[in-house]
C-alpha cells in the first residue's frame, strides 16, 4: 500500500466557510477538516505584512499552543505556513465571554464563582506545569466552550505568552493589561509563573462583586495602588462574602511574589475543594448588576481602541516616518492615562541590541514603560491581533460590543489619528464628509421627532453617556425612545445649530466626530433663549451603512427651563 500524501497546504486539509472575525492583516474564518468534517475556527494572517520580530511571535505563540493541550484551554489545532498566509486552526468556541454569560444567568452565587476560578485555575496550572507563563489573563481571554449551561471555561489568547525553565524568574519584558499587572513587573523586576496568579486574584476579585480591586483613572494612581497592594473589603458588599474566598484572594493579592500562592496550592485551598460546604449559595445579584456596568465599560472602550488601531494610522506623536518625537519625562504628567477598566495589552519587549548597535524594541501594541511613557511607535499590527485575538471576538453577541461582532481584537493600544497617505487624501475626505453628512441627519432626524429614522441610523445596542443618565453608561433604545414620546412633540420651534465638526478617521469602517451643538428655542414666558453643548459620536459601517454606536454629551453649558433628552434628542 502507498504511503499517505502528506498535505502542505491549508485547502488540501480545510474548507473555508464564512468569516467570523477581521483583524488589522489578519481573517478568522469558519472551516470544516474535510476528512472528518469536524468544524474549526482558522485564522489567517497575510504573511506579507509581517517583519522578522512578528515571525518570532508567531512561531513563539504557535509553539507555546502546540504543546497546551487541556480541556480548560482553547486548542491550537494546525498551524500551516504557505507563502502569503500563516493558517492558525483553532477551537470553534461558540459561548462567549464567561462574564457575559454570568450576568445573562437567572441565578449566580459565590459557589458559582468558585467553580468559574477553579476552572481558570486548572488551565493556568497546566501552563506552569508545561513551563508556560501566560501573561495577559484578563476578562476578554476567558471563554465558553459553547452556549449550553454549565459549558468549560477556555483560557484563549497566547500572544504574550512565554516559555520558563522550572521556576525561573527573569525580566521577560513589560507586558500585560493595567489593571491585571502584578507589583513585580510594575517594578520592573525578575518575574515567571506568579504573575498569572496575581491576575487571577484580581479576576476573583470582580467575579465575586463585580467591580475590581484597583481603580483609578489616573495611570501613576493605578499603579501606585498595585504595587502597595492596596485593596480592601467595603462594605456592604463585601459583608456577604465568606471569609475562605477573601483568604484565597489574599493569598492571590500577596505583594511578595516569593509568598503567593501557586496555582496547585490554590486548587487546594477549601474555597475551591469543598465549595458545597465553604461557599455561599446565595443569588449574588449586587455583583450581576455591578458587572453589567464593569462589562459595558470595558467594552466599549476594547471596541474603540480597536477600531482606532486598525487603520495604523499613527498620532501626532509620531514623524512621517513613525518614528517617535516626543521626549517625555519621568513625571513630567503628560503620560498616557489608562484605568484598570481598560483592556489595553501592553507590551515592550526586551531590549536588544542588534548588530549595527540600535535598539531593537519591537513591540506587540504600543510599547510603554512601567511609568506609562510612550516609547516606540507599534510595529506591523499583524500581530497585535494575537494568533487568538481574532477569535476571540467572533462569537460575542451583537450587544457585547459597542462596534459589533467583527471588530474583532480588543488587546490593541489607542492610535490617534494623525498623518494620512497623500494618495488617499482624497478618499479620506470624501470619507470625513460622509461623516458629518450622517451625523447631520441623525440631528435632522432628532429635531423632526422621527424615531424611526433616528433608529435606521443609530445600532440598536449603542452605548451612550448623558447627563441625564446621572454618570452610567447606557444601553439600547429605550431611554432614548423616551424622549420621543414624551418631549420632542412638545419642544417644537427649536433650531439645531452644528458647529466645528471634527473627523477623526479611525479605519475604513469607523470614524469618531466631534462638534459644538448649539440650540435655540423660545421658553415658557416667549423668550427666545440658548445653550450649547459638546458631542462626540463614535460610527461604524457595516454591509455599507454608517451606525451610530456611541455618544458622548457634555453638559450644557447654560441653564434652561426646556427638558433636552439624551443622544441629541429634541435638542
Amino acid at each position: 500500500m502507498a504511503a499517505p500524501l502528506v498535505c502542505t497546504r491549508f485547502s488540501d486539509n480545510y474548507e473555508l466557510k464564512e468569516e467570523l472575525g477581521k483583524g488589522a492583516f489578519s481573517v478568522v474564518r469558519k472551516c470544516i477538516q474535510k476528512h472528518t468534517g469536524l468544524e474549526f475556527a482558522a485564522k489567517i494572517i497575510n504573511t506579507k505584512k509581517l517583519s522578522a520580530r512578528d515571525f518570532q511571535k508567531l512561531e513563539r505563540e504557535a509553539r507555546i499552543c502546540r504543546k497546551l493541550q487541556h480541556p480548560n484551554i482553547v486548542r491550537l489545532h494546525d498551524s500551516i505556513q504557505e507563502e502569503l498566509f500563516h493558517y492558525l486552526v483553532f477551537d470553534l468556541v461558540t459561548g462567549g465571554e464567561l462574564f457575559e454569560d454570568i450576568v445573562a444567568r437567572e441565578f449566580y452565587s459565590e459557589a458559582d464563582a468558585s467553580h468559574c476560578i477553579q476552572q481558570i485555575l486548572e488551565s493556568v496550572n497546566h501552563c506552569h506545569t508545561n513551563g508556560v507563563v501566560h501573561r495577559d489573563l484578563k476578562p476578554e481571554n476567558l471563554l465558553l466552550a459553547s452556549k449550553v449551561k454549565g459549558a468549560a471555561v477556555k483560557l484563549a489568547d497566547f500572544g504574550l505568552a512565554i516559555e520558563v525553565q522550572g521556576d525561573q524568574q527573569a525580566w521577560f519584558g513589560f507586558a500585560g493589561t493595567p489593571g491585571y499587572l502584578s507589583p513585580e513587573v510594575l517594578k520592573k523586576e525578575p518575574y515567571g509563573k506568579p504573575v498569572d496568579i496575581w491576575a487571577c486574584g484580581v479576576i476573583l476579585y470582580i467575579l465575586l462583586v463585580g467591580y475590581p480591586p484597583f481603580w483609578d483613572e489616573d495611570q501613576h494612581r493605578l499603579y501606585a495602588q498595585i504595587k502597595a497592594g492596596a485593596y480592601d473589603y467595603p462594605s456592604p458588599e463585601w459583608d456577604t462574602v465568606t471569609p475562605d474566598a477573601k483568604n484565597l484572594i489574599n493569598q492571590m493579592l500577596t505583594v511578595n511574589p516569593a509568598k503567593r500562592v501557586t496555582a496547585s496550592d490554590a486548587l487546594k485551598h477549601p474555597w475551591i475543594c469543598y465549595r458545597e460546604k465553604v461557599a455561599s449559595a446565595v443569588h449574588r445579584q449586587e455583583t450581576v448588576d455591578c458587572l453589567k456596568k464593569f462589562n459595558a465599560r470595558r467594552k466599549l472602550k476594547g471596541a474603540i481602541l480597536t477600531t482606532m488601531l486598525a487603520t495604523r494610522n499613527f498620532s501626532s506623536k509620531y514623524d512621517v516616518h513613525g518614528r517617535s518625537i516626543i521626549t517625555n519625562k519621568k513625571g513630567d504628567g503628560s503620560q498616557v492615562k489608562e484605568s484598570t477598566e481598560s483592556n489595553t495589552t501592553i507590551e515592550d519587549d526586551d531590549v536588544r541590541e542588534d548588530k549595527k548597535g540600535t535598539v531593537d524594541r519591537s513591540s506587540t501594541v504600543i510599547a510603554k514603560d512601567a511609568e506609562g511613557n510612550v516609547g516606540t511607535p507599534p510595529p506591523s499590527p499583524a500581530l497585535s491581533t494575537s494568533s487568538f485575538g481574532s477569535v476571540l471576538g467572533c462569537f460575542k453577541s451583537s450587544s457585547s460590543t459597542s462596534l459589533g461582532s467583527k471588530t474583532n481584537n480588543n488587546k490593541l493600544s489607542i492610535i490617534a489619528t494623525g498623518a494620512v497617505n497623500p494618495q488617499n487624501a482624497i478618499a479620506h475626505q470624501a470619507r470625513k464628509q460622509e461623516i458629518v453628512k450622517i451625523t447631520e441627519q441623525l440631528i435632522e432626524s432628532i429635531n423632526n421627532a422621527d424615531f424611526e429614522g433616528y433608529t435606521k441610523i443609530c445600532d440598536p445596542h449603542m452605548t451612550a453617556f448623558e447627563p441625564e443618565a446621572l454618570g452610567n453608561l447606557l444601553e439600547g433604545m429605550e431611554f432614548h425612545k423616551f424622549y420621543f414620546d414624551h418631549v420632542l412633540g412638545k419642544n417644537r420651534g427649536i433650531n439645531t445649530t452644528v458647529l466645528n465638526p471634527t473627523v477623526h478617521l479611525l479605519g475604513d469602517d469607523a470614524a469618531c466626530i466631534a462638534y459644538i451643538i448649539l440650540v435655540q428655542y423660545i421658553d415658557k414666558q416667549g423668550v427666545p433663549r440658548s445653550h450649547q453643548y459638546e458631542e462626540t459620536r463614535v460610527w461604524h459601517r457595516r454591509d455599507n451603512k454608517w451606525q451610530n454606536v456611541h455618544s458622548h454629551r457634555s453638559a450644557s453649558v447654560a441653564s434652561t427651563s426646556a427638558a433636552f433628552p439624551p443622544s441629541g434628542v429634541g435638542k
